[in-house]
């Protein structure tokens, strides 16, 4: 069995492992010490500035905190070729959860994306955002469910997932309808899955654990920021300064959420903090280890 298959059976038998192991030993505590026994992952996003200076020792530093899975940002591979990168995070003991990709980028060239990310080893394409004219009616949005169905399948016979990212603005109401829910039911389960980022659903006023149940199995990803107290819920953008905070410093409830997230599908999940008024790899530290000890 590959290691990626170890890795899928032993998250598929995680309920069972578990209670094997309840006496307690290293290899258990090692495993199901993060939420649901997933390993923590870092949307690279949050610690821009360093991958951009020195893309070697910012990843040994997200290693050292004690992730072990990373989200590419930024639409590129640091300069690097797919293999090299690849290459790179594994002596680092990292694996890429994603690669991050435009609507433009659907368009053209997604042959040799695919091709990309299969070299990369990123078990996920996920389109970052809709742009603007892509969600403003009804008719646009169905088109870029097309679009997902056409690119989700086209990856999915290549071995890699596709997954829409969401923000605050998909939940706008769009023909009368909230745009998220017909992109939802516009494309095809089967191949397109989510990733809800759970910041954004509670910025535009919406509850994650909601959707888990109402669209059961499709966001096998998530993204884990926090909220700070005191912001209202907006689809548009956000007034009054960083909204962003460490994951279990804000008033997003993560036990509830991680407690459903079996539901929505979760195989995934990455902190990703957009801002940080803090030093990033001191915000870093202080999601890891939240989550790390977040019983479940």
């Amino acid at each position: 069995m590959s290691k990626n298959g170890r890795r899928s059976f032993l998250r598929s038998s995680a309920i069972g492992l578990a209670a094997l192991g309840a006496a307690g030993g290293q290899w258990t505590q090692t495993l199901f010490g993060d939420p649901l026994g997933i390993p923590i992952g870092l949307q690279l996003y949050t610690v821009r500035e360093a991958c951009e200076q020195n893309l070697p020792a910012t990843l040994k530093k997200v290693a050292d905190t004690g992730y072990r899975e990373v989200e590419l940002g930024s639409f590129n591979y640091y300069g690097r070729k797919p293999g090299d990168l690849r290459k790179l995070l594994s002596d680092h003991g990292l694996a890429c959860i994603s690669a991050s990709y435009t609507t433009g980028m659907l368009r053209s060239g997604w042959d040799k994306h695919i091709a990309d990310a299969r070299e990369l080893g990123a078990f996920y394409m996920v389109c970052a955002s809709l742009d603007p004219k892509d969600r403003a009616s009804i008719d646009a949005i169905r088109k870029s469910a097309d679009l997902f169905n056409h690119c989700a399948e086209q990856a999915r016979k290549a071995g890699v997932g596709f997954a829409y990212h969401c923000h605050n603005f998909d939940f706008s109401i769009v023909g009368g309808v909230v745009g998220y829910d017909e992109l939802l039911r516009s494309t095809d389960p089967k191949v397109v899955d989510m990733e809800m980022d759970c910041f954004w659903t509670t910025m535009a006023g919406k509850d994650p654990v909601a959707y888990f149940h109402r669209y059961p199995g499709r966001f096998t990803l998530l993204h884990i920021k926090d909220l700070k107290p005191g912001f209202a819920p907006t689809t548009g953008g956000v007034k009054g300064g960083n909204p962003f905070t460490e994951v279990g410093r804000g008033v997003i409830d993560w036990k509830r959420i991680f407690e459903a997230a079996r539901v929505g599908g979760l195989k995934y999940y990455s902190v990703e903090q957009d801002q940080c008024d803090d030093p990033p790899f001191e915000s870093i530290k202080v999601s890891y280890d939240y989550l790390h000890h977040l019983k479940v």
